[in-house]
């Protein structure tokens, strides 16, 4: 019943029923006119008799009015008023009806007073004879039977009326149905997948309603489905460009800052032309800084496939630490290369240098920011499922809200003005790998990051 067809059908069907009340009341007058103008006419009929024998026999007096359904006749005929037909009335006539000049509202009156009187009452009907026989004639008669009469005309008639509201309800329902509801299911239906895939093309619904008004909501849809499709698929792109940037140009931040720190060195030598051109190069890669750090902000894009081999990761690290070191300058800081010789992982070796090298830069901007001496300290060990790689610092360890956010983007940042991806950006690349990057302890004594990196079928 909560459905547009169920409720079509619930008001179709009252309003029918509405109809046939309007159509009942003037119907059940007509009624008792003809109900009353029959027994006149049975009355006059009745009255033919006397005409032909001025004498009749009681029993044959009596059986005509039983017939006629009325306990007397008068009939008018020339200005004379005789009574035609004659028996004993029970009770006295309370009220008198004139059917020769009776108007509809009053027949109308008359009807619904005698519907809704359920009291048996001897009544005086008039009316004009037929066939222009007399002037008028009347009789008196009881209204239960009239009553009765009416009674039953108008159960029949409620009982037809309601059969014919449903028939018609049923037929509008299933019309609905097939003009309405179901195009706008069909819509709803395009709605409901669309909205599961707004970024599938073949959700858009194609509009082929002949309603016009259904056809209009269609193209309507239809518009905003795809401008909200390409908006999508544009906001996407400029998504995964924009992270695509913001990765790019923190690693490219990275190898800059080194190349700022030679340049530093350079900048001192007594080579005429070197002094001249240094500061030229040192405000260039400067600007190529700022403009990677103003880039940061933007999203998070896919790393590419790792390219795995194997490596000898303390090559690895050694690069790593020789960067780190010539930003260290004259501060307490120490950065150890802890790896064994020996030990070959399987990895992609520019991707677990990118991951190290953020450890490592992480802990030494670390240090350097609680201005206490201290130390990195880069290690690996072979396990029996795992290579396992950490980078472990004697800083002051992480604020809370870095935990809780740490490998979020935008959101894990230590120091003032960092971005937040670089460890986001170092577990995307582990896990690239297969493995896995964590917090293994942090705390005033220090922070340790591990590095597990499953070691699987090393055949090749």
């Amino acid at each position: 019943m909560n459905s547009l067809s169920g409720r079509f059908l619930i008001l179709t069907t009252v309003f029918v029923m509405l109809a046939e009340v309007l159509i009942f009341v003037p119907s059940i007058a007509r009624f008792r006119e003809d109900f009353l103008l029959n027994r006149l006419e049975r009355a006059q009929i009745a009255s033919l008799a006397l005409l032909a024998d001025d004498m009749l026999a009681d029993e044959l007096e009596a059986e005509l009015l039983s017939n006629a359904g009325v306990y007397n006749v008068v009939l008018r005929r020339d200005e004379v008023r005789q009574l035609m037909l004659s028996s004993p009335i029970p009770t006295q006539i309370t009220k008198t009806f004139d059917l020769r000049n009776a108007r509809a509202w009053v027949l109308i009156r008359d009807a619904v007073s005698r519907l809704f009187t359920p009291e048996n009452e001897v009544i005086r009907v008039i009316g004009a004879p037929v066939k222009d026989a007399g002037l008028l004639i009347e009789v008196t008669m009881d209204s239960e039977p009239l009553r009765m009469a009416m009674t039953d005309y108008g159960l029949r008639i409620l009982g037809l009326s309601f059969v014919i509201s449903i028939i018609t309800a049923s037929f509008l329902f299933l019309a609905v149905r097939v003009v309405l509801v179901r195009p706008i299911k069909s819509v709803v239906g395009y709605m409901q997948r669309y909205a599961s895939a707004p970024e599938d093309a073949r959700g858009i619904i194609s509009p082929n309603s002949k309603v016009t008004e259904l056809r209009e909501a269609e193209e309507a849809l239809q518009m905003l489905q795809t401008d909200l499709t390409q908006a999508l698929k544009q906001r996407e792109r400029l998504a995964q460009l924009g992270g695509a940037v913001a990765k790019v140009s923190h690693d490219l931040r990275n190898i800059l800052t080194s190349a700022q720190l030679f340049t530093d060195r350079i900048e001192a030598s007594n080579d005429p032309l070197v002094a001249r051109m240094a500061p030229k190069l040192v405000n260039s890669i400067t600007r190529a800084v700022s403009l990677c750090e103003s880039t940061l902000a933007f999203g998070r894009a896919e790393e590419p496939a790792p390219t795995l081999t194997m490596v000898r990761l303390r090559d690895v690290t050694a690069d790593v630490v020789a960067s780190e070191q010539l930003a260290i300058a004259d501060a307490c800081v120490e950065i150890v290369n802890d790896v064994p010789e020996d030990l070959v992982i399987r990895a992609d070796p520019e991707q677990i240098f990118r991951v190290v090298m953020n450890l490592v830069r992480n802990a030494r901007q670390a240090l350097l920011v609680s201005g206490k001496a201290g130390r990195v300290t880069v290690s690996a060990s072979e396990l029996e499922a795992d290579w396992c790689i950490e980078i472990s610092d004697t800083g002051p360890g992480l604020p809370p809200k870095a935990r809780e956010n740490l490998f979020t983007p935008f959101q894990g940042g230590v120091r003032k003005g960092g971005s937040g991806l670089g460890l986001a950006i170092s577990q995307e690349l582990v896990r690239g790998h297969g493995g896995d990057l964590f917090l293994k302890d942090t705390g005033p004594d220090g922070t340790t990051f591990e590095i597990r990196l499953p070691r699987g079928d090393m055949t090749f």
